[in-house]
């Protein structure tokens, strides 16, 4: 999930440096929609992990 989050930010910056805005900005979205699953479902992991006593 974190990969994806960074190949999408990667063609944002790309796009934006070639003058894309419009798909520089839908990337970027993308990318931040993927990190934040990403780290909700960290967080689960984690509280997983410590309810189980590990």
């Amino acid at each position: 999930m974190l990969h994806y989050a960074v190949v999408f930010f990667v063609i944002a910056i790309i796009a934006a440096i070639f003058g894309f805005g419009g798909i520089a900005a839908g990337a970027a979205g993308i990318a931040k929609i993927l990190f934040l699953l990403f780290l909700v479902m960290a967080v689960v992991a984690f509280l997983a992990n410590i309810v189980r006593g590990r």
